[in-house]
């Protein structure tokens, strides 16, 4: 039998085959690829992020001591960010109760009578407007109960306007894109079936047995 006589699919490769007969390294530098330039193109659609943080401090009045301000600072980070609080900081800061709900964060330190109040936004200057109405009102909040608590909750520092984005960088996006993908391009990589000799372009080996027959039939 030619080469002409052979059928097409035995001429010319599957694509499977195709793809089974690329180097390892190419799905990995495949999937880098393709990560990259997805994480890059998410960078560069999605708006830059600006974070300014408010700083407000729990002070001890004569009745009390400093154990009893670190246990209120505690308090005061946890109804930061309920409605009590943000309804007031809604007319300073000139946004919704939900847009503060979904922007403002709070942390406490076990350490420090301190709570910082965190507000996210794609505007810098809006960014420092809501950590610090959301300070304001929580610093009056408290005082309005400060001769039951004998603690007194002060100002400590202003949220400043921020000058830099805290989102990442297109260019961090897109290194952390290349990652994902040439990490799933390895796992693919060993996901997939191995090669057998037939696939490598060498015949398959013949079983000892049928050879043996052959050889038998011919005598």
């Amino acid at each position: 039998m030619t080469t002409t006589d052979l059928p097409t699919s035995a001429r010319r490769p599957s694509p499977l085959g195709r793809v089974k007969a690329l180097p390892p390294w190419s799905l990995i530098a495949a999937g880098a690829l393709a990560g990259g330039l997805l994480g890059g193109v998410y960078g560069l659609a999605k708006p830059p992020a600006y974070t300014a943080t408010a700083y407000v401090v729990a002070v001890p009045t004569e009745k009390s001591d400093s154990a009893s301000a670190l246990g209120f600072a505690q308090a005061y980070g946890r109804v930061a960010t309920q409605v009590a609080v943000l309804g007031d900081a809604q007319v300073w800061a000139g946004v919704p109760v939900r847009t503060l709900k979904s922007s403002v964060q709070t942390a406490t330190s076990p350490d420090a009578p301190m709570v910082a109040i965190t507000a996210t936004s794609d505007r810098p200057d809006l960014a420092a407007d809501m950590a610090n109405a959301v300070s304001r009102a929580l610093t009056r909040h408290a005082n309005d109960t400060k001769s039951a608590t004998n603690v007194e909750l002060q100002q400590f520092a202003r949220a400043t306007r921020p000058t830099e984005p805290s989102s990442a960088s297109p260019a961090v996006t897109g290194l952390v894109g290349a990652s994902a993908g040439g990490l799933l391009g390895g796992l693919v990589l060993l996901a997939r079936p191995r090669r057998t000799g037939r696939d490598q372009g060498r015949p398959a080996s013949v079983p000892a047995p049928a050879v043996a027959a052959e050889a038998h039939g011919q005598l």
